[in-house]
């Protein structure tokens, strides 16, 4: 039961004051029974005029910011600071966990599941020459009964050992078919590959965006935010693979936002009103302070049992 404090600031510098279009923020994550929101607070610098709170269609949380049309600034400072509490499912799922049926690949989603999980299992990105077809098919037994959650912990720690992780700040997503030509790519990239491969299998898949914590230097994705995504198997519901570094059920991830692909979870998007040479640099820092937990209350002392003298 790990508590954590976040803060992720974002920083926009000009060349000139400028102006500020509507700016969306995907930024504070949902309570739910594995994490618990303790405290979250905004801090942008030129103040808006305005803030509010929606769910998107996904019921992501999402803050949106609105600036008067006489404000100028040089700079863009965005801080969000989260107090947090994590209750990880563990490294491991036991297969136990999955409805029988879907145990064993492949298997058909219920009726009443089909069509809702139906454009999470629709493939996305083009694959003409089936580049991602062929290299998902690499995971299926060709001897026996492929099992499902081996399968996708295969696949996930395939892609942490065969794929060089690499950073890069230009925003986009490469295609799955590029991650596989190359070798390498950023932990988006990663994500975006399983999800095409388990789709081509038949699995419905989510791109998630959040924040890794713990592990040192064994884990790649730190001080930025991180990506990874989520599978729908029957009787466990949305499970967390993270290929960048081959975690599997939730170890390490404080997830922020769910989406069917990465472009609808940008951390933080937005415009500025002003010449487009007027950017010259762009600061993001994500720091992730691991906490105790806070001691439980002392339990009250029972009263020490005493004998009534006997009188006869």
């Amino acid at each position: 039961m790990p508590s954590l404090r976040i803060r992720h600031r974002t920083i926009y510098r000009y060349a000139r004051p400028v102006g500020f279009t509507q700016h969306r923020l995907m930024v504070r994550p949902r309570d739910s029974h594995d994490l618990r929101v303790n405290d979250a607070t905004l801090s942008v610098m030129p103040a808006p005029a305005a803030t509010r709170w929606a769910h998107d269609v996904f019921g992501n949380s999402i803050c949106l910011l609105d600036w008067s049309p006489d404000t100028r600034a040089e700079t863009l400072e965005i801080v969000s600071e989260l107090d947090l509490t994590h209750y990880p499912a563990g490294s491991t799922l036991p297969g136990t966990t999955l409805d029988p049926f879907a145990e064993i690949l492949p298997f058909s989603y219920e009726a009443d599941e089909t069509l809702d999980v139906a454009r999470f299992r629709d493939r996305h990105q083009p694959d003409p020459q089936r580049m991602v077809d062929a290299w998902a098919r690499r995971f299926l037994s060709h001897e026996g009964e492929t099992h499902t959650l081996a399968m996708l912990e295969a696949m996930t720690k395939a892609i942490q050992a065969e794929f060089t992780y690499e950073a890069r700040t230009a925003e986009g997503t490469n295609p799955p078919t590029v991650t596989l030509e190359t070798g390498r790519g950023t932990c988006r990239d990663f994500a975006l590959l399983m999800m095409e491969a388990v789709r081509s299998l038949g699995l419905a898949a989510r791109f998630v965006t959040g924040y890794l914590y713990g592990g040192g230097t064994t884990v790649q994705g730190g001080g930025a935010t991180h990506a990874w995504c989520s599978i729908y198997l029957p009787g466990a519901g949305w499970v967390e693979y993270d290929p960048t570094n081959g975690l599997v059920a939730g170890d390490n991830l404080i997830r922020v936002g769910e989406t069917r692909t990465p472009e609808q979870a940008v951390p933080i998007g937005g415009g500025f009103v002003g010449d487009p040479s007027d950017p010259i640099g762009l600061e993001v820092d994500v720091t992730v302070e691991l906490t105790d937990p806070p001691a439980p209350e002392p339990a009250e002392p029972e009263p020490a049992a005493t004998t009534e003298p006997r009188t006869g």
